[in-house]
């Protein structure tokens, strides 16, 4: 199981930004596309079994995603210094989190989404117990996975489906009833991967 101190040093690895079209290399998207910012919180916390991430199921009846799990988060607003503060600021609107119980601990490569976001996944550290408080007619479940879960590799599996004609491919890493998939899946397999190299320099360092 990760502690803190290893995702402190998985954050700090260089690495490339993600996508929804990773698995489709062969695809050539647009240049001079442009991508809207936002900011999702990869959100930490500890009730006393460990790490857990803090994820929510989206109201079955929005336009843009509906029903599929997310982190907390949304798009840049004008009045948001950065991806970050968008993420805090989401975060205390969509399951009650105050941004002053969270402690920024570092942020990932952004994600590129097929909806043209540049989404900035924002790790941080939740400092204390807080009443969890879904977003009326935005958020229909708040609910938490041990990081252990998707911090393992050998949990994600690839699928696919039609999407505008063609066959779409893309990371899963399903935990109970939840089915984590798409930019989620995708940014919690990017932190997974450096987790795994964290172990592995530290093995070797080790030895």
């Amino acid at each position: 199981m990760p502690d803190l101190a290893a995702i402190r040093r998985a954050l700090a690895q260089q690495g490339q930004g993600s996508s929804d079209f990773d698995l489709h290399p062969d695809l050539v998207l647009p240049q001079g596309r442009v991508l809207k910012p936002a900011g999702v919180l990869v959100a930490l916390a500890d009730r006393g079994a460990g790490l857990e991430v803090i994820l929510t199921k989206r109201a079955a009846h929005l336009k843009n995603h509906p029903g599929q799990i997310a982190f907390a988060g949304g798009r840049q607003d004008a009045d948001d210094v950065d991806a970050t503060e968008a993420a805090l600021r989401e975060a205390d609107e969509e399951i009650g989190l105050p941004r002053g119980l969270v402690e920024v601990i570092g942020i990932l490569p952004p994600h590129e989404t097929v909806t043209s976001y540049k989404v900035t996944p924002v790790v941080g550290i939740v400092t204390a117990p807080f009443e969890e408080i879904a977003e009326a007619g935005e958020v229909a479940e708040i609910f938490r996975v041990p990081l252990a879960h998707v911090t393992n590799l050998a949990n994600f599996r690839v699928e696919g489906r039609i999407w505008q004609g063609s066959r779409r491919e893309y990371y899963v890493v399903p935990y109970g009833p939840y089915y984590i998939w798409g930019a989620t899946a995708r940014i919690l397999r990017t932190l997974a991967e450096r987790v795994g190299a964290e172990r592995r320099e530290t093995k070797q360092v080790s030895v």
